[in-house]
């Protein structure tokens, strides 16, 4: 598994690890391939969503390795 911090950018985690995409959709994150992720870090897209980006950060981490 590839790192990802609070810098990485939606469109790099979404390429590296699509299996990803339901972590984002259950904090309503659904317009993934819209232009704005594409050029959003995951911390911007947390709290563009009111999420916690260490939270959002932990669960994706966790869901990641579960699989």
């Amino acid at each position: 598994m590839f790192e990802i911090s609070r810098d990485t950018m939606i469109s790099e985690i979404l390429s590296n690890a699509p299996e990803a995409m339901p972590v984002f959709q259950n904090i309503g994150m659904h317009c993934l391939g819209c232009a704005m992720a594409s050029g959003e870090t995951l911390e911007q897209a947390c709290l563009a969503h009111d999420v916690d980006p260490d939270e959002f950060l932990e669960q994706l981490r966790t869901y990641l390795e579960s699989l």
